[in-house]
């Protein structure tokens, strides 16, 4: 969501903290600002858009040591520039924010009392002001004790006017990592908005502060005490989130899904089975103990974890429950005895879900796991077992490629699990076998997209669509769905093909495209009665059929042959077509197809 940038160093910083919001742009936002200290006192330059609107208004002069700066995405208060951070206090306090301080109106009502005048809607310029209510010199001391203050979750970076050689930072539920330069130290939400001026980072733990004073930076813990972190040599290049050939990042990384489902593969299967250990010391254990299965996800990792519901009990006979987060953390939940937890996360930071992850303590869990695409974030630190996905960054707000690595990454977790408890070997074997083959699939797949572009067309004024499948392929369809409406704007649903006759054929038409996902599976002949319903309504079928799908010769559906043949990992290659058409749609409609409106990318607020 908002995006976090600041930075203290012996040159101008000005471009520096510019470019870092650039880099965040893909996290999703409606506003952008920076805060700088000079000779000429705290600068500040807002604008509501995007980051280049705000950026042609820092006049090419403008200079300054030290600075933070900030992508928002409103949560109190419309978009506008008076909302847009950084928040200022007397022209000496400025403080950027990720988050939402829940008990705002309280402390606002106590701030106005003090004569402190609020110029937004926002509850970040409570901090601002706080932290000025405290100050007497010492800004780490004044938001030491204003951070104490705040309920909510909230990652800060704040400068002061008196002191212009200091900026502090916290976390409290909102991720923030240090970056470590030569003489010169940075912060942001995540790595990629500092990519071009360090490769050495410092992950912040929850409830810690960092200190950047001068050329040295030193962490604190909640209580105040010094504490040492690793610092992490970041493989990544500032190229990497780069657009490279392509128009949009969305089909870049749509085409880097083959290269992404090698990498997670790489080291943790052979030609016929799956290696031990690749959860991490303790797997086997939990492993051996787990009588059932909780997952729990948001937005497309849900689907993912939907898809591996079906996998877990049909492969293991395991029970399995899956649920949205933000439902399970709010509700009283029986647990099962030996209940294995999982959570799904690209970005390791969903706030939902890491919630639900914290509340785990105590109860009838014997262990939880984490797939996740980003190390050192906050769900695999606390996570008993972890799986990596490997994805890299992932920059277009609709996953695509964290996806289909997460049901890979799934699969391995089914396949590791089945080796504790006395899954088939020869099923194994088979299905390690479609593994392997899978990044070729998939990259064969890809030669579709010139015709799946051309199939586009028929959606461009259409307001409505609908996704059927069954089976494992159901929460496929979902995510199809999901992905159209996402960047498209088009109204889309998905339903399991069976409930036709419950509801939805009440919508179909000639207008409305249904879009069906149609793999050669012992439910085929089930979901051909399913499309014989549509086409007797007048409904307009797009198939996109697996190899050995035949639907007659006379017919004037849109049929997409897939032509590839798979039997456990049908899903991940079906999802390939599904995520090219709704991208060529969201262009023919001429949409913003890497930052839609009104989304962001990682989700760390409620």
């Amino acid at each position: 969501m908002c995006g976090i940038v600041g930075a203290l160093a012996q040159r101008n910083v000005s471009a520096i903290l510019v470019e870092g919001l650039r880099r965040l742009e893909y996290r999703g936002y409606d506003s952008a600002g920076i805060a700088v200290i000079n000779d000429a006192g705290l600068q500040r330059f807002r604008s509501v858009g995007k980051v280049q609107e705000m950026a042609i208004k820092i006049p090419p002069e403008q200079s300054g040591r030290v600075g933070v700066a900030h992508t928002r995405w409103a949560t109190h208060g419309e978009p506008s520039e008076r909302n847009a951070h950084p928040h200022i206090s007397k022209d000496r306090i400025a403080v950027v924010h990720n988050g939402i301080i829940e008990n705002y109106k309280e402390l606002k009502e106590l701030l106005q009392k003090q004569g402190y005048e609020f110029t937004s809607d926002t509850d970040t310029e409570v901090i601002a002001h706080l932290v000025e209510s405290y100050y007497a010199g010492d800004l780490y001391a004044a938001v030491r004790e204003a951070s104490a203050r705040l309920e909510g979750a909230f990652a800060l970076a704040i400068i002061a006017l008196d002191t212009p050689d200091e900026l502090v930072a916290c976390r409290k539920g909102s991720p923030l990592v240090l970056g470590i330069g030569f003489e010169e130290n940075f912060v942001a939400s995540d790595v990629s908005a500092l990519l071009p001026v360090t490769s050495r980072f410092i992950y912040l733990e929850e409830g810690d502060f960092a200190l950047l004073k001068g050329k040295q930076y030193q962490v604190y813990d909640n209580a105040g005490a010094k504490k040492e972190l690793k610092i992490n040599v970041s493989e990544l290049s500032s190229d990497s989130i780069s657009k490279g050939k392509f128009r949009h990042f969305m089909l870049k990384e749509i085409y880097e899904q083959s290269t992404a489902i090698a990498d997670c593969l790489e080291g943790r299967i052979t030609t016929t089975d799956v290696l031990p250990a690749i959860f991490g010391p303790g797997a086997d254990e939990i492993f051996e103990k787990l009588e059932n299965i909780q997952i729990i996800a948001c937005g497309t990792s849900y689907h993912a974890g939907y898809v591996a519901k079906y996998w877990l009990e049909d492969h293991l006979g395991i029970p399995c429950q899956i649920e949205v987060a933000s439902e399970f953390r709010y509700r009283k939940v029986v647990v099962p005895k030996n209940t294995l937890f999982v959570t799904l996360s690209q970005s390791g930071e969903t706030a939902d879900t890491l919630a639900a992850l914290r509340d785990t303590k105590g109860k009838n869990y014997c262990g939880s796991l984490s797939i996740c695409n980003v190390p050192e974030s906050s769900l695999v630190r606390e996570s008993d077992l972890v799986l990596m996905t490997r994805a890299g960054p992932e920059i277009g707000v609709a996953s695509t490629k964290a996806f289909t690595t997460q049901l890979v990454a799934m699969l391995l977790m089914v396949l590791s699990i089945g080796k504790k408890r006395g899954m088939d070997p020869e099923r194994i074997k088979s299905i390690v076998e479609e593994l392997n083959e899978l990044p070729a699939k998939v990259k064969k797949l890809l030669e579709l997209d010139t015709r799946i572009e051309v199939i586009a067309e028929d959606f461009i004024d259409k307001h409505h669509a609908l996704f059927l499948g069954r089976g494992e392929h159901y929460p496929i369809a979902m995510e199809g769905a999901l992905k159209l409406k996402e960047i498209s704007y088009i109204h889309a649903e998905a339903y399991p093909a069976g409930e036709l006759k419950h509801g939805p054929l009440a919508l179909v038409d000639a207008d409305m495209p249904i879009v069906v996902v149609a793999p050669n599976d012992d439910l085929l002949e089930k979901l051909h009665s399913n499309m014989q319903e549509v086409k007797a309504r007048g409904g307009r079928l797009y198939v996109f059929a697996h190899e050995g799908v035949h639907l007659g010769e006379n017919t004037d559906d849109v049929v997409i042959g897939m032509q590839c043949t798979a039997k456990w990992t049908t899903p991940i290659l079906s999802t390939i077509p599904l995520q090219l058409l709704s991208y060529h749609v969201a262009v023919q409609r001429g949409t913003d197809v890497d930052q839609p409106r009104n989304l962001a990318k990682s989700v760390t607020v409620e």
